[in-house]
């Protein structure tokens, strides 16, 4: 779903976008591992004073477990979403908003390109450290800025 050129989010100041953090294991539904704790407060060390306002995560515990921290530190619920839901909820959010997504290496990309950053992204399967911050100009396409924490 690629979001429509006059859409809200095109309006948006940024969206962050990163991946969950490590897992303990390759089950089901792990929750974070010893690095990938660490890495979440990294994460809230980074973003707490970016002024997020909302916090969309998959139904996954490592996705949630990595919002955590970041989401206690600035009084934000984070709001659980199947992947596929997630570019509607930013195209209806406001111009006010800064979203932080927590997803995983296999729908970040799709999410990205729904966000019509170019060109396509990849996230190997080792790969935890990403911070994507997508920034949209009032004219012209949206940038992407491709951190590491």
């Amino acid at each position: 779903m690629l979001l429509p050129a006059a859409s809200p989010a095109g309006a948006q100041e940024a969206i962050y976008l990163v991946r969950h953090a490590e897992r303990a294991d390759q089950s089901a539904d792990p929750p974070l591992s010893t690095d990938g704790v660490g890495r979440s407060h990294r994460l809230r060390d980074m973003l707490k004073d970016a002024g997020i306002t909302k916090i969309f995560t998959s139904e996954l515990r490592r996705t949630i477990e990595t919002a955590a921290p970041l989401a206690s530190a600035i009084h934000v619920t984070a709001q659980r979403f199947p992947p596929d839901a997630v570019a509607a909820k930013i195209a209806a959010s406001t111009a006010r908003d800064r979203i932080l997504v927590v997803g995983h290496s296999n729908t970040l990309p799709a999410l990205l390109h729904a966000l019509r950053v170019e060109p396509p992204i990849t996230i190997a399967d080792d790969e935890y450290d990403n911070l994507f911050i997508v920034v949209f100009p009032r004219d012209g396409r949206p940038v992407l800025l491709r951190l590491k924490y």
